[in-house]
């Protein structure tokens, strides 16, 4: 674990999102390779990433396919990082996105298709490449047998229903694993050569991303810099794991988020709560065999992440589940529990297993989320560990976080005492500071959202609910400020955002005590785009590129002068 003392300050910065010259429409290993250089450079002591396992349809990194297989998609193509290409073919292929390439938005269906033609051609011509290249790939798909084997059947599953992951849906002679493997057994006995070949595609594909995300890791070794990434807390239904080890989830029920009032573009979510879709464990079953998936999953992470975040890390006591898949939410919209109960056979969505209502229901649950994660603490190693706590957070969680030295998050204005904020001196050290994560506004989007809300009723009548909305924003305002020592209008109008207000901001936060203090890409740059929208599924979520490549960040005095004001006061604040 991290020695207290050594405060570090991160810059989040998903995989999706940088540019770079010779990308093909994505952010890619190379260019967080440069990003890692410019971290260094600038006393930034890890970059945050988002999860960068395989993705499912809806393109979300926190619904993969697999708890071990990376996302090929973030592969890097030139320079030799695939075998077997050639630069005229990758330059014909970059040319081939057309606006794509440019856009603010990453395009994942032409993207993909691009980069995904050319992993195949790269594999026609691998029986050709170098005896060394054979040799490393033979031992990795030795090493990673116990995961990587049924990944690719799984692939070649979902190859042969059309793309679709979605298993449950898939023919009677896949719909069990017995049934697949005997499905599998028959065509490899009928065209062996065909279908050896595609499973080994699947596996050349894996040994790519973690051949690249290995040297990534070993660079940023190298310059002192610590990369940090990301474990949902669930997996997708549609996956291989679950698919393959059913019997390691209870799929009767799917884990989410209780009603939240706050989601106003949302009634579902404000009547019955977020319905992830994620099948909840069986963690009696995963105890009694000593969590083997979980340190399994935990153990192929530490391998390229000095820092992990836990998303969710409330699952681990207990989890607010619903008794119906996603898609049949539409059919529960506006009903009553009554009703409800009478199309689930009396199942309402709950606490699972049980709720925080009596002492010896929190005992249970913290004893609980105890042994789950001491269990995580060992496969982890000398890796360092932060829990996502945000959200209905019981009262024992954070002193039980503290006392297995798991940093948990602070949000300024959302920590208060007597409603004033809890000062930067005395944030926990073990604590991750930031104002936000990658499901809320940027620092500017954030001020002058709450700004323009306190302002509203300024020079003219409000109803109730504009007047309830002006106080609550002007108070976040104000704890905001006083945390950063802003001053505060004695009365008038809240400012817009500004240059002085940004940094103060930043500098109130690195100054904190926390042993880690982060801020997104997007707020060093007082961007007001967002990387996701909770409670939605496409649009924009998990596209978001930065303007520019970081060449252009180098070069353009205005954003250099950015970056050298972050390295002083990182350094001024004790965090260099």
């Amino acid at each position: 674990m991290q020695p207290p003392g050594n405060r570090l300050a991160g810059i989040l910065l998903p995989a999706f999102s940088p540019r770079r010259k010779g990308d093909l429409g994505i952010g890619d290993t190379r260019a967080v390779t440069e990003w890692i250089d410019w971290a260094a450079e600038h006393h930034v002591g890890f970059l945050q990433l988002l999860p960068i396992n395989e993705n499912g349809a809806d393109d979300s990194p926190y619904n993969s396919i697999s708890s071990v297989a990376l996302e090929p998609v973030y592969l890097a193509f030139d320079h030799g990082g695939v075998p077997g290409l050639t630069d005229r073919e990758i330059d014909d292929a970059r040319a081939s996105l057309g606006e794509a390439l440019g856009d603010r938005l990453t395009d994942y269906a032409k993207v993909r298709a691009v980069k995904s033609g050319l992993l195949e051609l790269a594999w026609t011509r691998f029986g050709g490449a170098a005896a060394d290249l054979h040799a490393e790939f033979e031992r990795f798909r030795r090493d990673e047998a116990d995961w990587l084997d049924d990944y690719c059947v799984f692939r070649w599953l979902m190859e042969r229903n059309g793309g679709s992951a979605i298993w449950d849906h898939w023919p009677l002679d896949s719909s069990t694993p017995e049934r697949a493997r005997a499905t599998l057994g028959h065509e490899r006995r009928a065209d062996p050569a065909v279908v050896e070949s595609r499973l080994s595609f699947f596996a050349f594909v894996q040994w790519l991303c973690f051949r690249q995300w290995r040297a990534v890791r070993s660079h940023a070794d190298r310059l002192g810099v610590k990369l940090m990434g990301d474990v949902p807390i669930g997996i997708s239904w549609n996956s291989a794991d679950v698919f393959f080890r059913r019997d390691d989830f209870e799929l009767e029920w799917g884990g989410g988020a209780p009603p939240e009032t706050m989601f106003k573009h949302d009634r579902f979510i404000q009547q019955w709560g977020q319905n992830w879709g994620i099948p909840v464990y069986c963690w009696k079953k995963m105890e009694r065999e000593g969590f083997p998936w979980w340190k399994q999953r935990i153990a192929k992470l530490t391998e390229i992440f000095n820092i992990f975040r836990i998303d969710h890390i409330l699952g681990f006591y207990r989890i607010y589940a619903f008794p119906w898949r996603p898609e049949r939410n539409r059919e529960f919209l506006d009903l009553t529990p009554e009703d409800a109960a009478e199309i689930t056979g009396g199942l309402l969505p709950r606490w699972h297993p049980r709720p925080d209502d009596t002492d010896e229901n929190k005992a249970a649950n913290r004893d609980d989320g105890d042994r789950r994660l001491r269990a995580i603490l060992e496969a982890a190693g000398d890796a360092e560990i932060v829990g996502e706590d945000l959200g209905c957070v019981p009262e024992y969680v954070r002193p039980h976080l503290a006392s297995l030295g798991i940093a948990g998050f602070r949000i300024p204005h959302w920590d208060t005492h007597y409603d004033h904020v809890v000062r930067g001196e005395h944030i926990p050290e073990c604590s991750f500071a930031t104002y936000a994560t990658h499901d809320h506004d940027t620092m500017s989007a954030m001020w002058r959202g709450f700004a323009r809300a306190a302002n509203h009723c300024i020079g003219h009548h409000c109803n109730a609910e504009e007047a309830s909305a002006a106080f609550g924003a002007s108070r976040n305002l104000r704890l905001i400020s006083e945390f950063a020592g802003i001053p505060q209008p004695s009365h008038g109008r809240w400012p817009d955002y500004t240059e002085t207000i940004q940094w103060r901001l930043t500098k109130a936060l690195l100054a904190c005590n926390a042993r880690y203090a982060a801020i997104m890409i997007t707020d060093l740059f007082r961007m007001d785009d967002r990387f996701n929208q909770p409670g939605t599924v496409g649009g924009e979520n998990w596209r978001l590129r930065l303007p520019w490549p970081l060449a252009e960040v180098r070069g353009e005095p205005k954003l250099r002068s950015v970056c050298t004001k972050l390295a002083s006061l990182i350094g001024v604040t004790g965090r260099a």
